[in-house]
């Protein structure tokens, strides 16, 4: 049941997921498997998917990982502007 560095794994979390999406009370499945409610609704908010405006299915997980990668890109972008604009300015 555990990976690298998690205590579960993500597909433990997904069949936990999908049982409480088919209709199993997460205070059910809180007893049965011995995992806190709040964490189950916790990876059911990161895990169950959202549709984008082009109609691709993206978890609220993923979601964030890309808004980190932008985030890390812009900075990266903001470093090669400053740093062309002194290479630029030396004769």
């Amino acid at each position: 049941m555990s990976s690298t560095g998690n205590r579960y794994s993500n597909e433990f979390k997904q069949q936990l997921v999908e049982l409480f999406q088919s209709g199993q009370s997460v205070s059910k499945l809180s007893r049965e498997y011995g995992i806190p409610t709040g964490t189950i609704y916790k990876w059911t908010k990161e895990l169950t998917p959202v549709i984008t405006e082009d109609g691709k299915l993206v978890t609220p997980k993923e979601i964030k990982a890309l808004e980190k990668r932008i985030r890390e890109l812009e900075m990266e972008n903001e470093i090669l502007k400053k740093a062309t604009a002194i290479f630029a300015r030396k004769p």
